[in-house]
């Protein structure tokens, strides 16, 4: 039996086309309910990216990693100011040789961006450039967030490149510094505000649009991050 809907101060049975807008509707606030950010993590391999997704998404350090072939691809679900949002982080192989494949579907529809470097090997930090000219290269628009960590900060005796020099770094690319280590427990929290900082980041950006939901309606729109955020949030950056 047809559902009533209410139609000019009376009870009307309702039509199939009535019924399919109203499950349309559905599914459409069903859809936005969870927004999904994609977060793209990138740098020379053994950096401990995999490491970093890995304490993130799953709270803790693995036992056991091995050189990343391709892509690898975790997600968590966290709450922004009352928002359920699905951070999706994808970590691609730092080898030249596992990466030809997947380069340019990786760079894909990227929301924000991770730049991780080992902080015990001065050549994972001076290959940030390449990587820098890889990102842009890939057309990922400036407006897209970025940052930069500092990997493996427990190693205290063997670090090779200093906070400061790391910050000018940060600075001059309009990026955040991030110093924390993925194996250390007691930087859980600094793995966590590195992500979280960046979806607070983008859940404050005024327009964002799901390209999924206007094919539904039969709308096509770019997707928009613009430069001032109109909403507050509590951003642990």
């Amino acid at each position: 039996m047809a559902q009533p809907i209410l139609g000019h101060g009376s009870l009307q049975p309702a039509s199939s086309a009535g019924l399919a807008s109203l499950e349309l509707d559905s599914s459409l606030d069903q859809y936005v309910q969870i927004r999904i950010f994609k977060i793209i993590v990138i740098g020379d391999s053994n950096v401990g990216k995999t490491c970093l997704t890995f304490r993130f998404c799953g709270g803790t350090f693995p036992d056991k990693t091995e050189a990343t072939i391709g892509v690898d691809f975790r997600e968590k679900t966290v709450e922004i100011e009352g928002e359920k949002i699905k951070v999706q982080v994808w970590d691609t192989a730092g080898q030249e040789r596992f990466r030809k494949s997947m380069v340019e579907h990786y760079y894909r529809n990227v929301h924000a961006v991770v730049f991780v470097y080992d902080v015990t090997k001065m050549t994972s930090f001076t290959n940030l450039k390449m990587w820098i000219q890889e990102c842009n290269g890939h057309a990922v628009p400036p407006l897209v967030p970025k940052v930069l960590v500092g990997n493996k900060c427990d190693l205290r005796e063997q670090i090779q490149v200093p906070s400061n020099l790391a910050l000018k770094f940060a600075d001059a690319h309009n990026m955040l510094l991030f110093e924390t280590s993925a194996k250390d427990p007691k930087e859980s929290q600094n793995v966590e505000s590195i992500f979280m900082c960046l979806a607070c980041r983008l859940k404050a950006q005024k327009s964002l649009l799901y390209r999924d939901a206007e094919r539904q309606q039969g709308k096509v729109q770019k997707l928009e991050f613009p430069q001032e955020a109109n909403s507050k949030t509590s951003c642990p950056c």
